[in-house]
């Protein structure tokens, strides 16, 4: 049974969501301040974090760094605020997922279980040997969800590492911003086209010479990304 921790500091919403979330077959546990929600996800064996982005003592973007710098834990940041700059924020932090309140409980529980579903899909065992993709200069390890730019290993969030082996593994071909959406996080974009591209721009951040003039991820204006050999 996965385990979920919520980490929100409103009683009500936290135990709405615990509610659909067992009536899911998920066993879950609630935080309502930042400080202690973060050391048991740190230590306890939590298979997805949900975190609400205002908290009492630490707040969901400090949380969310240290977690990421951790762990490959899914981290669903949820939040009152819809400005673009949060989101983009905690996506760049490396959440896996943002959703603005109010929404409903069941699109949490099906976020939910997309996630897990993809997360648990990467870690499987049973792979004999490294499945290695080289590019001009970067050479992803898929099987130790490596990457190294030049010899220089860099680090990737999960999220990260599947947009760019995705893009990778599909050279010179052109996907939309939905169609990445549909692949990396395993839904509907639902308005959520921001996360493509902050997810682009940090993985440019990584592989990139010069952002301004990308050798590798292409913008296809008005379309969407290519990877370019």
């Amino acid at each position: 049974m996965s385990r979920i921790l919520i980490v929100e500091d409103e009683e009500s919403i936290a135990d709405l969501e615990k509610d659909y979330l067992e009536l899911s077959g998920f066993d879950v546990e609630i935080e309502h301040r930042g400080d202690v929600g973060l050391k048991r996800a740190l230590t306890e064996d939590v298979d997805l974090v949900i975190l609400d982005l205002m908290l009492p003592e630490m707040d969901g973007f400090d949380i969310c760094r240290e977690i990421r710098a951790q762990k490959n834990t899914p981290v669903i940041m949820v939040s009152a605020k819809k400005d673009d700059i949060d989101k983009i924020r905690g996506l760049g932090l490396g959440a896996d997922d943002y959703m603005t309140k109010p929404f409903s409980p069941s699109e949490l529980v099906a976020r939910v279980k997309a996630h897990l579903a993809r997360y648990e899909r990467l870690i499987g065992t049973g792979v004999q040997e490294n499945d290695i993709v080289e590019i001009r200069g970067i050479k992803i390890d898929k099987t130790a969800r490596r990457v190294w730019i030049n010899g220089e290993e860099k680090n990737f969030t999960t999220k990260e590492f599947d947009l760019l082996t995705f893009l990778a593994q599909n050279p010179n071909r052109v996907f939309t911003k939905d169609e990445l959406f549909r692949e990396i996080w395993d839904m509907e974009s639902v308005g959520d086209i921001a996360t493509v591209t902050v997810h682009i721009k940090k993985i440019r951040e990584k592989i990139e010479y010069n952002t301004a003039k990308p050798q590798y991820i292409e913008t296809i204006w008005g379309v969407g990304y290519r990877f370019k050999v």
